[in-house]
């Protein structure tokens, strides 16, 4: 990617910075541009160097929250929920946080839960008492919750 705005002028230094902050990792357009008014960029600077980047395709929400997702959100053992609230809070659109979390309810949330159940478990088996808040915390639905623990306490 160049970062020169033009020839004379030389780079853009709010287009380096959000390129230089990219390099680092994914992030959501909200987030850089929150990172780069910190930094103390004027805003109208922060959008003519955001929407260089979306359009040269180095800045993309929906790329960004599928790779969060199926990075360290799932490795982490997270639910829907607080999938959810982790690309929220990190900056996604509704939109964007809607259509990559649909999937994570119903079958695949049942699969998950049960691993997560399974693991914490394996690690406190005295502790069936706290797995239903150890759960509803990671992020799983009461309905999901509910049906693990029928399944566990059944098997045991």
């Amino acid at each position: 990617m160049s970062l020169e705005a033009t020839p004379e002028a030389g780079v853009d230094p709010c287009l380096a910075k959000a390129g230089e902050l990219l390099a680092r990792r994914p992030h959501f357009r909200r987030e850089l541009a929150a990172k780069l008014a910190a930094r103390g960029f004027a805003p109208e600077n922060a959008e003519r160097a955001l929407d260089r980047l979306q359009r040269e395709g180095y800045l993309n929400d929906l790329d960004c929250a599928r790779d969060l997702v199926a990075g360290s959100l799932r490795r982490k053992g997270y639910g829907p929920l607080r999938v959810r609230a982790e690309l929220a809070r990190r900056g996604a659109p509704e939109e964007v946080v809607e259509e990559v979390t649909s999937p994570l309810f119903g079958e695949a949330e049942a699969e998950t839960v049960l691993a997560v159940a399974q693991r914490w478990l394996a690690r406190n088996p005295s502790a069936t008492d706290r797995l239903a808040r150890h759960l509803e915390r990671k992020g799983f639905t009461s309905a999901a919750v509910r049906r693990v623990l029928r399944e566990t306490r059944g098997a045991g």
